[in-house]
């Protein structure tokens, strides 16, 4: 193992980050999670503090290392990952200015209703996308509304994966997937668009330079070596986004793929050979050069049962970190006992506010049609459903749009059987589960490509596509599972105004 060259891909996370190192076969060597904190200071606010994403890198890179019994001078190439939508403001001397506004966060509403009563067309015609919280631009209209000053000062503007990789290599660039999730891209003329940037007011000249994903984006400086230990350097790939990069390292490179994601959000990603912008949806160009996806993207979907089990089940999170069971097996384990449909409980996983299809901040999470019978079982099971439809109600979007035959799954949640199972259904499709579906490995692969250790996309992907499960629908609990999603959408057009009647904001 000691003369084995590795790739490294790193993906700093919602939740935390995670990297996972592979061999130039594209065999599983070791990975390392380790979470960080969001801080919620207000009632929809979300925010981390960027200090904490480079120790979180390290701890998960020397667990990797020693799981694959490696060491970091076996690594001969590395790329990088993250959310997007996030941005980190630096001053002349490359100081932080303040936390992260994270994607989750919806202060920017005032902004929005702004852009979307004044230039809501314009937005579209040259970004892809409608204006919303989610975005950089509005985050970065709330900053200048409520905190000039710091705005005043920023001299960059790097997002999270490569604020991370300046740390390894001192240079600053950024991808065109990331810079399309800023809402500051002009998706026609394929650069950052003057005209966006002049009516939101955000200064272009704070922007990053644009690269491509697979492009090598500097090397590992000999101060990085000297922290990480890996070689002075070694190429550092450019890297994109989380979600093109799960996506591409379960095959989906080619046009019709579909690929749905239970990560802190849930989306579903539809691949086409052109843009086919959507005011529902969001639209991306992919880090293989020629494809796009249709992204449809809720905003709370592991989420919703990382919320649930830590404020409902406190008991077995604490015996789980003191060394006990997984709390989500024993909460699935409850859940597999209780028949599909929760015997008549819903969830509605607004815990966010939701983006596609109803783009609505004021949306509240709530559980419906509960009685004395139930019990957490049930409440679990409720959970895993409501996600599901949730997805579902994305899914009626584009399922006429192509001949979908499968979807395959990528993201935390897409570890559960369970809940594998509960989509498959939803969805009265087959549900692929890949041996390798987490971002940091994608970017693995990424990295061996920008590298020139792998020839193509192809070669890459073939060579680490190993499908473990594929879940096939089971007629008769599908046809229960319809019954049950139009509930849930009726239940959701009667509340939609009470939901907003709680709003507090």
């Amino acid at each position: 193992m000691r003369d084995t060259e590795l790739l490294l891909g790193i993906d700093i996370g919602t939740s935390g980050c995670k990297v996972t190192l592979i061999d130039t076969d594209c065999n599983f060597i070791g990975d390392g999670y380790t979470e960080y904190k969001t801080y919620h200071p207000n009632i929809g606010w979300s925010e981390q503090d960027p200090s904490d994403w480079f120790p979180a890198f390290m701890k998960s890179f020397y667990t990797a290392l020693e799981k694959g019994k490696a060491n970091p001078q076996q690594v001969v190439a590395l790329s990088l990952d993250a959310s997007a939508h996030n941005i980190v403001l630096l001053d002349e001397d490359d100081r932080v200015l303040r936390k992260t506004i994270m994607w989750t966060d919806t202060r920017s509403t005032e902004e929005t209703e702004y852009m979307m009563k004044n230039y809501k067309d314009q937005i579209f015609e040259i970004g892809y996308q409608m204006p919303s919280p989610t975005w950089t631009m509005l985050q970065l209209m709330w900053i200048n509304n409520h905190e000039p000053d710091v705005l005043k000062k920023a001299k960059r503007a790097m997002f999270v994966k490569d604020y991370v990789r300046y740390q390894l290599t001192g240079t600053w660039t950024t991808d065109h997937i990331e810079a399309q999730g800023s809402l500051l891209f002009d998706n026609k003329n394929w650069c950052w668009s003057e005209e966006l940037c002049r009516i939101s007011n955000v200064p272009i000249s704070i922007l990053p330079p644009l690269v491509k994903p697979t492009d090598i984006a500097g090397y590992i400086t000999a101060e990085a070596s000297s922290v990480t230990g890996i070689r002075e350097g070694v190429p550092v790939i450019n890297g994109s986004t989380d979600t093109a990069l799960e996506a591409y390292c379960v095959g989906a490179i080619k046009e019709n793929s579909c690929v749905t994601k239970l990560a802190t959000s849930g989306t579903l990603y539809l691949f086409r050979p052109d843009p086919y912008p959507n005011p529902q949806a969001l639209t991306y160009s992919h880090v293989v050069e020629g494809l796009w996806y249709t992204c449809l993207a809720t905003s709370s979907a592991a989420e919703s049962l990382r919320w649930y089990r830590d404020t409902f089940c406190k008991e077995e999170w604490k015996k789980e970190i003191e060394g006990g069971r997984n709390t989500y097996q024993i909460l699935d384990e409850e859940a597999e006992k209780v028949a599909p449909g929760s015997e008549g409980l819903f969830f509605h996983p607004y815990l966010m506010g939701e983006r596609s299809p109803y783009w609505d901040t004021k949306l509240r999470a709530s559980f419906v049609g509960a009685t004395a019978h139930h019990g957490r079982g049930h409440f679990n099971r409720a959970v895993l459903e409501g996600v599901a439809y949730s997805i579902r109600d994305n899914f009626e979007l584009i399922k006429n749009e192509v001949d979908i035959q499968e979807v395959r799954i990528v993201g935390g949640g897409g570890k559960s059987p369970l809940w594998r199972s509960i989509m498959a259904n939803v969805l009265n499709r087959p549900i692929l589960k890949f041996e390798n579906d987490d971002s940091s490995y994608g970017s693995a692969l990424l990295a061996g490509v920008g590298a020139g250790i792998f020839a193509n996309h192809e070669e890459a992907v073939s060579k680490g596509l190993h499908l473990k499960e594929s879940v096939e629908p089971n007629a008769e609990i599908a046809e229960e599972y319809e019954k049950n999603f139009k509930i849930y959408r009726q239940l959701h057009d009667v509340l939609e105004p009470i939901y907003k009647k709680c709003n507090k904001r």
